[in-house]
């Protein structure tokens, strides 16, 4: 979120908690990107706050409802008040559950992949219209190809990004293998220690695919720990994947510390994967 709106924001939800009758004398910033993500004492409440004109906060309500109904592992709607969307000066706010982070924070990939699996058999109950995972490998390829959006990227970085994303794009979907609702992104991030397991936060980012793009965003270790994994379209995912996420830091509006440096370093990483699995990005 851009600097100059994150005071605002902080204050919008706290005064949307205050007026639901929530105690709230200080909030601390636990997260900040697109949205931020805040700890509200001492009602002890999680508010996820956005701009009104950048986000999808009822389809995640709804869809985190529908979830914990079938026991899936995903954070709660605080259950103090009612479970909605509430706009205020121009952001919109949505209040979840605080968990108190478990020890050790870092979940054991067997634990992960247990997890994710739970989530992906509730999801596969559900029938809710979203966006294909192939769209969102679109808009990469929107930005590689603008250089107004990223003026910083190099002809050569450009021409792999490009190229790796069609090419990775149409060898996934010619596998023509099985596909359910995703998370979208279910990186360590995204996940949750807590004392009741593991939960998956950050609904927004759901599309359709199989479920390896999921599991693209995990760690490695995770992938050999879920069942039925096809093991070739796993690794495709994870270039892929990793084309995408690079492709973001070089977006000239892209807030993440250290994200160039960041950027720099995946590029190596995408032509060492792509020379170790044979791939040609141009093919």
């Amino acid at each position: 979120m851009q600097a100059s709106e994150v005071s605002r924001a902080v204050a919008a939800a706290m005064s949307t908690a205050s007026s639901l009758d929530l105690t709230v004398d200080d909030a601390i910033v636990l997260h900040d990107s697109n949205k931020l993500t805040l700890r509200l004492l001492p009602c002890d409440v999680l508010a996820r706050v956005a701009p009104v004109a950048h986000q999808v906060a009822q389809f995640e309500i709804d869809l985190a409802q529908r979830l914990a109904e079938s026991e899936s592992p995903v954070a709660a709607l605080e259950p103090r008040v009612e479970p909605r969307v509430y706009e205020r000066d121009g952001f919109v706010v949505t209040l979840w559950t605080y968990y108190e982070p478990a020890t050790p924070r870092e979940a054991s990939p067997a634990d992960y992949a247990h997890a994710l699996g739970r989530l992906h058999a509730g999801m596969r109950k559900l029938d809710v219209p979203t966006p294909h995972f192939t769209d969102r490998v679109e808009q990469a390829q929107q930005l590689v190809a603008s250089r107004d959006r990223t003026p910083a990227l190099a002809d050569a970085d450009r021409e792999l990004l490009g190229g790796t994303l069609r090419s990775l794009r149409r060898r996934i979907g010619a596998r023509g293998g099985a596909e359910q609702l995703l998370h979208g992104e279910p990186h360590p991030g995204n996940v949750l220690t807590t004392k009741n397991g593991l939960l998956f936060i950050d609904l927004e980012t759901c599309c359709r695919g199989p479920v390896e793009f999921d599991l693209a965003h995990a760690p490695e270790e995770v992938g050999e720990h879920y069942p039925g994994v096809d093991q070739g379209l796993l690794r495709e995912c994870r270039i892929l994947v990793l084309a995408m996420i690079t492709t973001w830091r070089w977006d000239r509006g892209d807030q993440l510390p250290n994200g160039r440096r960041l950027g720099t370093e995946w590029l190596s990483q995408i032509r060492a994967a792509l020379d170790r699995n044979g791939l040609d990005p141009h093919g």
